[in-house]
């Protein structure tokens, strides 16, 4: 069995490879095998193998936050699933070709629908709905402003906030994706720069922005809170500058600017069984529907792990990397 490994911290493309380990052998009678389809490349895999990622695990190590498969094996006392049920797992270490979990951790999704944006179901379409819907009571018509709008949990955030009425700023950093975000549904899109502030209360008529989503820290956070109205609130959840988020006086006293950060791990883990079984069933059925989509830019085989670690680690790609383990998918 093929699994994608690192033994050391540095630069993904050049510590991670292929290497062969054990089948991962029967499932017990609580737990099923999956047969993984594809799996994601996301920053915070990229992060963990710098070492610059909140948790820095055990080497040698496997990522994978997120992946899609299909069920090969269960247990003898499981009953909710059967062999050749397509099913996101919930849990880690999911880059290899098959993974051995415990049966509540797989979680039943659409056949039917696009196995490479399922593959990409669990981190940022979550991510994006609970920080939309936790923070800040957004009605129909109201705005937000967010950050690396071109990014999964961007694009995500622009189409869950357009279902549900929500207006939307999106800061970029290139011209050139400013039509690509209008045309899956971003109201206003503006390149980032010092007099931020002033152009976005020009595109929205000086509509009071109340929340504020950022990927990147640094001084973009206090770009974002000049954006914010009295006593607005921004949500951080990457940290893409490696810079410390800043916020100055005039916006937490004066203003009454609320800083606060956002996890999805953390937040899973919190959360009731039926509440994270309605928040993904609601998700796939988007992703099957066609609401939520995120462009895909390459996929490729495990063997060329590095490769496609290379590829994601660029700037100014259009779509995400995934690798496909046990080759092509329908």
């Amino acid at each position: 069995m093929k699994q994608v490994q690192f033994s050391a911290f540095g630069t993904p493309h050049e510590v991670a490879g292929c290497v062969d380990v054990p089948d991962v052998g029967a499932p017990g009678a609580e737990e099923v095998v999956i047969e993984i389809e594809a799996f994601p490349i996301n920053p915070a895999d990229l992060l963990t193998m710098t070492g610059d990622y909140a948790v820095r695990p055990q080497l040698p190590a496997t990522l994978g936050a997120e992946c899609v498969g299909r069920i090969a094996a269960v247990g003898s006392n499981v009953r909710h699933l059967v062999v050749g049920d397509r099913v996101i797992n919930l849990g880690r270490d999911n880059w290899c070709q098959r993974r051995k979990v415990p049966a509540a951790q797989a979680l039943k999704v659409p056949a039917h629908a696009d196995v490479l944006q399922l593959a990409m179901l669990k981190v940022n379409p979550a991510t994006a709905l609970l920080m939309l819907r936790n923070y800040v009571d957004l009605q129909p018509g109201d705005w937000l402003i967010q950050d690396a709008a071109n990014s999964g949990v961007g694009t995500n955030l622009i189409r869950l906030a357009k279902a549900d009425g929500v207006r939307t700023v999106n800061v970029v950093r290139r011209e050139s994706l400013t039509q690509p975000l209008q045309s899956i549904g971003a109201d206003v899109v503006v390149v980032d720069g010092d007099d931020l502030a002033a152009r976005v209360q020009q595109a929205t008529g000086g509509a009071p922005i109340r929340l504020a989503i950022d990927a990147i820290g640094g001084a973009m956070v206090l770009r974002l809170a000049d954006c914010l109205a009295e006593g607005g609130t921004v949500v951080n959840y990457g940290l893409l500058s490696g810079e410390p988020c800043q916020l100055g006086a005039h916006h937490t006293i004066f203003k009454g600017i609320t800083l606060t950060g956002f996890w999805l791990q953390k937040a899973l883990t919190s959360m009731a069984r039926p509440n994270l079984e309605a928040l993904y069933a609601d998700l796939a059925a988007r992703v099957a529907d066609g609401t939520l989509h995120v462009e895909v830019e390459a996929t490729y085989p495990i063997e060329e792990i590095k490769a496609a670690l290379a590829h994601a680690e660029r700037e100014g790609r259009s779509g995400k990397i995934l690798v496909l383990p046990n080759g092509p998918v329908g």
